[in-house]
């Protein structure tokens, strides 16, 4: 089995999370064949979540090996220590170099090694000569038991804890919903390892726990944006029911992104036919993920929006102030209609450079800008609609009479 990707992403996933996936359910213990079983459990509670796919369980199979256990009292007899019986080890089966071998007016180091066959024969491993700090030399068998025994291929570790791995990535869901499927089905599992003794748990790992943090991140940074919006509206427009006024396009453009989202990310047919019709609509906001591009463009789409709004409000006030106008309808309705071509204009102009963009789906190099330029898109078309509607009338209910 293979996960499919890009390159830049698994690099990131692999970062985050030590797998290059989007999710990853780290099991971690002490004994290996708990580990093992526990692992496997793991694997075949996330086969059943749907949105799953390229499910993969940690490789981890026996292979032979050879394994020496050093005898203390026979080794300390001949005043071994296990550190000596390392050193000749790794000379046998990692190689030292003992002498330097001139080719021409090149150097070459002379490695001396076992070969392939004798490093997997334990007779052999057996017979091999060790010099006792007396000067004698004692067979390594006489000091170390040499069995042929099976072990793992590989034992991972992290935070110095033994663990195996099953990751996956999603497909036609938000990761955040996934992710609650499988804690919720992984649960008894969780509960099952904390009563061994010793410390069993699990962790969860991935892209969406990079994704839950920028999303907290960029919430925050969005409500700041809001509040220093409306500050700097209170400063321009010399009202705080104004600057209120102002901030009116914010939902109205919410809305429009909103709607344009779930326009786009239509759930499949067979979804909506597997699920009563009451339950459609629950269905369909389910295919519409938001990733860390679409909070950036409603962030972006904060002081868009509200540049209709000042420009309306703030030619309402030159007018009532420097042309002498009365407040009332009269002075609306020509407010409206001298910033209604202005305003048009500017949006024209930013839906036409929108437009590739936002007919870009799926095309390569455009995964950030395509849902940046779609969340823009959707939320000024209906502001730049509906605030020719809402911001007279609020302005002609609780704008300042003069």
């Amino acid at each position: 089995k293979a996960n499919i990707g890009q390159p830049i992403s698994h690099r990131l996933d692999h970062i985050m999370s030590g797998v290059r996936a989007q999710i990853a359910v780290k099991v971690f213990g002490t004994d290996l064949r708990e580990l093992r079983n526990a692992s496997q459990d793991v694997y075949t509670a996330m086969s059943d979540v749907p949105g799953v796919v390229d499910l993969q369980l940690e490789p981890q199979v026996e292979v032979s090996q050879v394994r020496l256990q050093v005898r203390r009292e026979d080794a300390a007899r001949y005043g071994l220590a296990p550190g000596d019986v390392a050193d000749l080890l790794e000379t046998a089966y990692k190689g030292r170099v003992v002498s330097q071998v001139l080719d021409e007016d090149r150097y070459f180091g002379l490695v001396v090694w076992y070969d392939e066959a004798s490093r997997s024969d334990p007779d052999v491993i057996a017979q091999t000569i060790i010099e006792t700090p007396s000067g004698r030399r004692v067979s390594l068998g006489e000091v170390v038991d040499v069995l042929d025994t099976t072990g793992p291929n590989t034992l991972n570790r992290e935070h110095v804890q033994r663990r195996i791995v099953a990751f996956c990535n999603v497909q036609g869901r938000d990761l955040a919903s996934v992710v609650a499927d499988i804690r919720t089905r992984t649960q008894p599992i969780e509960e099952r390892l904390r009563n061994l003794p010793g410390d069993y748990h699990i962790e969860y790992g991935g892209q969406f726990e990079a994704q839950r943090e920028a999303n907290l991140r960029l919430l925050i940074l969005g409500s700041l944006s809001v509040v220093g919006v409306f500050l700097l509206l209170v400063k321009c427009l010399q009202s705080w029911r104004a600057a209120l006024q102002v901030l009116v396009n914010i939902p109205l453009a919410a809305m429009g992104s909103i709607v344009t989202l779930l326009i786009v990310n239509q759930p499949s047919s067979e979804a909506l036919a597997a699920a009563p019709w009451y339950e459609w609509p629950s269905v369909w906001i389910g295919a519409t993920t938001l990733s860390v591009a679409h909070w950036v463009g409603f962030i972006t789409l904060i002081g868009i929006v509200s540049r209709n709004g000042i420009m309306m409000i703030s030619h309402y006030q030159h007018l009532m102030e420097h042309e002498g106008e009365q407040f009332g309808e009269a002075m609306i309705i020509r407010g409206s209609l001298e910033r209604l071509a202005p305003v048009m204009m500017t949006a024209t102009t930013s839906f036409i450079g929108l437009l590739p963009l936002v007919l870009g789906a799926g095309q390569t190099g455009k995964e950030i800008l395509y849902p940046l330029a779609l969340v823009v898109f959707g939320g000024m078309l209906t502001s730049t609609l509906l605030d020719q509607l809402v911001t007279p009338a609020l302005f002609f209910r609780f704008g300042h009479r003069k």
